[in-house]
């Protein structure tokens, strides 16, 4: 099993929810989350002073996936979150040792 980790941009959240679900995953862990690579931030103009905003506003999607189903996810939320402009994110893999479901005890493959 592996974990994918995936920062998008916030308006693109829905669109790769719905692309997931098409190819059968359905769940998702969601949390807001502020960062910034190349684009460094950006300036802003509030009552007539600049100031520097470093920390822009980004999504985090985390999902523990079959070993089949990988490369299918990666390039749907690739494919989805795209618009080519810098700030797209980025999404991170890394493998999954154990999951264990808290309710029932079950445990990997069963438990995702």
């Amino acid at each position: 099993m592996k974990k994918v980790e995936a920062i998008i941009k916030p308006f693109k959240l829905d669109d790769v929810r719905e692309s997931l679900a098409e190819i059968g995953i359905t769940g998702m862990t969601v949390s807001e989350v502020k960062g910034f690579g190349r684009q460094k931030g950006h300036t802003e103009l509030y009552r007539g002073a600049e100031y520097m905003v470093d920390f822009l506003p980004k999504v985090k999607i985390e999902l523990v996936i079959q070993d089949e189903l990988l490369e299918q996810a990666l390039e749907v939320i690739v494919d989805t979150a795209r618009t080519g402009k810098i700030g797209d994110g980025k999404i991170f893999v890394t493998e999954v040792e154990r999951v264990i479901r808290i309710r029932t005890g079950e445990e990997n493959e069963e438990a995702v």
